[in-house]
């Protein structure tokens, strides 16, 4: 029977385990600060694998971007947290029903509790940071403390109360620790990213040279797909005595570039395209009677060239004109686009040609209908996206005051970028770290009402107090997180009281989830550190104020499963059991989990072997049983041997 981990994955374990794989004689056991052992990378062999490209001394001049606390940050981002997400039904929506999710706490948690059941699964990142500007607020990680200290210290209850600082340009640090902040949460959100996988960013000048920097060290600089432009204004500021800023930035890179494929926008299906374009070399093609239409008057028309300048078109003999088309064979010679084998490759699939009245030559292309536009770098009005002026009167729709969101994106700017990214694949998962009043939730429903598509979010966001002289708490809004909720309640049910494709299954739930310290106490003491009165808190290692519901979504991470999972209950001899099944709409399969957390005590009979054999007979992937759930420790013994018979693919696993 497995003890399932209850703290997050640790990447410097699993950067050993890739080097192990390249140089196993490199990497050998030790022992960590509990006694335990722990695989550790010999240096010195390392460096003699790689004497001829290691970078001996510090101070040598490569390229690179450092700043003070970098090394501290990769620590942060490398190193495990014993946290775990409790979910609060009361303040979800169709939290049994829906796919999406909301989760309340600090986003670099966020991001490393995802690891297990979203690694390599969200199709899209986009995130909208705080820009530095002098103004903003930005995390305030601890990087004082050694990492062997920082699982500890993940164990307890935030005891700093503010997570944020006002990061203004008197501070020695102002770039420093902006970057400190941004860096270990773009490295972990990484692996969250499948190959096909793309993050955007928005940004504007402050830090836009330091971001690229920083991402092109994190994701490569052959992944940088583009830095596009938004047209944030209409009109920009008048008070400036430099330049006007109407424009901010979204830095767009892809995990692997060579399996991306962007699209603007359809192409229209009645395009004619040029055939003969100027700046291509001349050549003779070959044409069938009958084959190209025009719009020439009926004649006889003589040898000769037509058109003006360089895409003006010869003919070498002379042809004629009747109904619309040329009936005899020609040649043409001009700088076409195409070559012979590619113009009878097209015309046997069903392309046309057409000579206009100004001698162009243009083509339909048999599949028209399927083609796509890349998207512009200028993102602007033209392209349907709207301004900051838009955002404000989206809040105002909303929440029917002014000033409740502040500096939020429009929807279209968004649902432009979603779009891009999952053209193909109207099944994406999209997340936002830095979620703010959920835009990016709001964008995911619109655009899935307007498309049919079953796109899924999940939001990040830090219950960030809001100041009290706000307007957002004047309306009632204690924290920028319970705004966010509100906006996705208020927005999904706008969206459904509107046109809506047949297809959307109109999913505009979400479940929300709380970052809290791991629901196990820390019950490994040695004699010497127990004092006689605390041996009754020792007996069991479940804290005492965490429910059933928060054991099993602590599985549920450790497990690697999704965390919007259907959820159901049995009630099998006297205990509740809790089933998580995906939401496939194919044939039923077994359970993806089966978890009873009853314990045994006078009033609840403890878990037998009738118990286990029924839940045995269910063929789930995994089960899941509280330790002093057991009637005794023969029938959690036995427990293992009878899903070893009746189940063998069941992994079993305690708490």
């Amino acid at each position: 029977m497995k003890k399932l981990t209850m703290h997050t994955p640790d990447q410097v374990q699993g950067n050993i385990a890739s080097i192990r794989e390249l140089f196993p004689h490199c990497v050998t056991e030790g022992k960590d600060e509990r006694g335990q052992t722990q695989w550790r990378v010999d240096f010195d062999l390392l460096r003699q694998e790689l004497s001829g490209d290691l970078i001996e001394n510090p101070q040598d001049e490569r390229y690179h971007i450092n700043w003070p606390g970098k090394r501290e940050a990769l620590v942060i981002a490398n190193s495990p947290i014993a946290k775990t997400l409790r979910p609060c039904q009361a303040d979800s929506v169709q939290f049994d029903s829906t796919q999406n999710l909301y989760i309340e706490g600090d986003n670099l948690d966020a991001l490393k509790l995802l690891q297990n059941p979203y690694l390599g699964k969200v199709k899209m990142i986009y995130i909208d940071p705080p820009y530095n500007t002098g103004h903003d607020f930005i995390y305030k990680d601890n990087f004082s403390q050694a990492s062997k200290d920082y699982l500890q210290r993940s164990n307890q209850t935030d005891e700093e109360g503010a997570r944020l600082v006002e990061n203004t340009e008197a501070n020695g640090r102002f770039h420093s620790d902006w970057l400190s902040m941004m860096y270990p949460r773009l490295k972990v959100c990484k692996y969250l990213l499948p190959s096909d996988g793309i993050i955007a960013i928005s940004i504007d000048d402050s830090e836009l040279h330091n971001l690229l920097q920083m991402a092109n060290e994190l994701f490569g600089t052959q992944n940088h797909i583009g830095t596009f432009v938004w047209v944030k204004k209409q009109k920009g500021s008048h008070l400036s005595k430099t330049t006007r800023k109407m424009t901010e930035y979204v830095v767009i890179f892809a995990n692997d570039i060579r399996q991306i494929e962007l699209v603007g926008e359809s192409a229209y299906s009645d395009k004619w395209q040029p055939l003969a374009k100027r700046t291509n070399s001349r050549k003779q093609l070959f044409f069938s009677s009958e084959i190209i239409e025009t719009t020439l008057n009926d004649g006889f028309y003589e040898a000769g060239t037509y058109g003006k300048g360089t895409s003006a078109l010869t003919f070498p003999e002379s042809f004629n004109v009747l109904s619309g088309k040329i009936t005899n064979n020609i040649k043409i010679d001009g700088p076409f686009v195409w070559t012979q084998s590619k113009l009878d490759e097209e015309l046997n699939l069903g392309s046309r040609v057409a000579l206009s009245k100004k001698f162009g030559l243009n083509v339909l292309r048999h599949d028209q209908d399927s083609k796509v536009k890349r998207p512009s770098t200028l993102i602007d009005k033209n392209i349907g996206v709207g301004t900051n002026e838009d955002a404000y009167q989206e809040g105002i729709d909303i929440f029917k005051i002014e000033g409740v969101m502040s500096y939020p994106k429009p929807v279209s700017l968004i649902k432009f970028l979603i779009k891009t990214c999952t053209f193909n694949d109207n099944e994406a998962l999209i997340l936002d770290f830095f979620s703010g009043s959920s835009t990016t939730a709001h964008a995911v429903m619109q655009l899935n009402a307007e498309d049919g598509g079953n796109r899924k979010f999940i939001m990040v966001q830090l219950p960030e107090q809001c100041a009290p002289q706000s307007e957002a708490y004047k309306a009632g809004f204690a924290t920028i997180a319970e705004i966010g909720k509100e906006r996705i309640r208020r927005a999904g049910q706008k969206i459904t009281q509107g046109e809506c494709h047949a297809n959307w299954a109109q999913d505009i739930g979400f479940r929300v989830l709380k970052i809290d310290s791991a629901n196990i106490s820390d019950v490994a003491l040695r004699p010497q550190d127990t004092q006689q009165h605390e041996i009754e808190n020792l007996i069991s290692n479940i804290k005492p104020d965490r429910t059933p519901e928060d054991l099993l979504f602590q599985a549920m991470l450790s497990l690697g499963l999704d965390l919007s999972c259907a959820i159901s209950t049995q009630n099998i001899g006297g205990h509740t059991v809790y089933a998580v099944q995906s939401h496939a709409e194919n044939e039923p399969t077994p359970a993806e989990l089966l978890a009873c957390f009853s314990v045994h005590t006078p009033e609840c009979p403890g878990i037998d072997n009738t118990f286990v054999q029924e839940l045995a007979k269910q063929k789930p992937l995994h089960v899941v049983f509280r330790d002093e759930g057991f009637k005794d420790s023969a029938s959690k013994l036995n427990a293992w041997q009878f899903f070893k018979m009746i189940s063998p693919h069941t992994e079993v696993h305690c708490l």
